[in-house]
Formats: structure tokens, sequence, C-alpha cells
């Protein structure tokens, strides 16, 4: 394996992590919003805090898995100070589950709702490790 396919590996390792990381937040009502600092920084980190403020501001969980598609490298440019590769995902929430927090029941969603979308990153290489600085859904079915 080449030096450039080992730090894409690494990234995407991290980034799937990161995802991991987020399920279990919207699992758990009284889980540290911290421990996302392992895997994200920057407009990831904030935006996944956010997402999970308002899980727990709306009183509800999330159970079931996410699935990610191959994540694909678009561009990278690794012979930088602050290493970065640019990813493509197919995220896949079909097998998530939107309850409300205290009955645990369904909570009703719209049947509009994307469950399979393509999700695109950017994973830069900070002193601390890969983190994902920018995880935005671009909308459109995978």
């Amino acid at each position: 394996m080449s030096e450039e396919e080992a730090m894409q590996a690494e990234a995407i390792s991290v980034y799937q992590a990161h995802w991991k990381q987020k399920q279990a937040l919207y699992a758990d009502t009284d889980a540290d919003t911290d421990t996302l600092k392992q895997f994200a920084a920057a407009e990831a980190l904030v935006g996944a805090k956010n997402d999970v403020q308002r899980m727990r501001d709306a009183n509800q969980v999330i159970t079931g898995k996410v699935t990610m598609g191959d994540q694909t490298v678009t561009k990278s440019d690794l012979n930088r100070k602050v290493p970065k590769l640019f990813l493509s995902t197919c995220l896949d929430i079909t097998q998530w589950n939107v309850l409300d927090a205290k009955t645990r029941k369904p909570v009703s969603l719209p049947s509009t709702r994307l469950t399979k979308y393509t999700v695109d990153s950017l994973v830069e290489k900070w002193p601390q490790g890969w983190r994902v600085v920018r995880d935005r859904p671009m909308g459109k079915k995978c």
C-alpha cells in the first residue's frame, strides 16, 4: 500500500467513526457531544453538535444504524501542511427509526424524506489526526 493509499484509508476510517459516533449520540439523550472532537472539527463539529441538540430539543432519539456506501475520494491534496481529502458518500439511513425519547413510539416523518442520499465531505489531517471538517448532505438520491 502506498503512502497516499494509507492516508486515504486512515481518513476514511475516521470519517466512518465520525458517523458511528453521531449515531450513538442520536440514540442517547444524555451522551456527551464532546466525544465528537476526536473525529470532527470546525463546521462538521458544530453541525453535528447542533443536530444532536435539535434532536434533544424535539425530544427525539434515533435507533438503528447508518450504512455508508463506498467513500469515494473525489479530490485530494496530501502534499501540503494540512493534507486534505474530499469524499463523496452514499449515506443510507433506511434502518434509522426516529422515536419519541420518552414514549419510544415512532415519530411521523414526511413521505418525501430522503433515506439514501449523497454527502460531500472534507477530511483534513490536523496535528491530533484526521478530522472531518465539512460534511454536507447534497439533497440528491444515490
